[in-house]
């Protein structure tokens, strides 16, 4: 596993804002009952607060109300000192945030959103910034291509599960050839994360391409793991 590097949280008055706000309203409304099993359920990656994701919104809505559309620096102060919090919940308020607000990042916070896949991962938040932030990142620069091409051969798992993942809400756009490279790639990698992952990604292009996703698994059926065929075709 790569090792994460502490990453310096710029100055944005939003972020001071928000976070001041965030961390009053998320505790006020704590089930301590419900954060026990919400932890367990998460294999303990994290402590949580206990809130069901309808009530999260919910008081993230108002955690946000008046504030203003944030620039790229908000989003990399937000996140970052959101993740510095213990509870999860707040990464998944910080990601949600990202997702909302990522078109107004530039190509240059690849490596926040590195950063943030990178520390405490788990497939949570891994997924929804590889999905929503990440993904939309490099559809919006596709220069950014090149730093897939180095995720997907990272020995952190994390980052390579993102490689894979990037892709997942691209339908037509979808670079096919790319996509199965990456599937093929980390066809025998062991771990359970990334064997999902190709199947995952697989399964949601099959949805735009069925017959292509069909004639590469029987391509490479040999090398895929059988979790990975049995998601890849679990819908066809």
């Amino acid at each position: 596993m790569s090792v994460t590097v502490p990453m310096p949280v710029p100055r944005s008055e939003l972020a001071d804002t928000v976070v001041e706000r965030l961390v009053v309203a998320y505790p006020a409304a704590a089930d301590p009952a419900r954060a026990a099993r919400m932890r367990a359920y998460m294999k303990d990656i994290a402590p949580f607060l206990g809130l069901a994701s309808p009530v999260r919104r919910e008081l993230s809505r108002a955690v946000l109300a008046g504030t203003p559309r944030p620039d790229e620096t908000d989003c990399a102060a937000l996140a970052l000192r959101c993740w510095e919090l213990p509870e999860r919940e707040y990464a998944y308020f910080a990601a949600d945030y990202l997702r909302r607000h990522v078109r107004r990042c530039s190509s240059g916070f690849l490596p926040v959103a590195r950063h943030l896949v990178t520390t405490r991962s788990w497939w949570d938040t891994v997924d929804a910034l590889a999905a929503h932030v990440v993904g939309a990142l490099v559809a919006a620069d596709p220069a950014l291509r090149a730093a897939m091409d180095e995720w997907i051969e990272d020995e952190d798992l994390w980052v390579a599960r993102t490689a894979l993942l990037h892709q997942l809400r691209y339908k037509s756009a979808t670079d096919t050839e790319r996509l199965f490279a990456y599937c093929v790639r980390q066809a025998g990698h062991p771990d359970f994360f990334i064997r999902k992952a190709i199947g995952w990604c697989l399964r949601e292009y099959a949805k735009t391409d069925p017959d292509a996703v069909r004639a590469f698994v029987e391509r490479e059926r040999d090398r895929l793991a059988p979790l990975s065929v049995r998601e890849a075709l679990k819908n066809l």
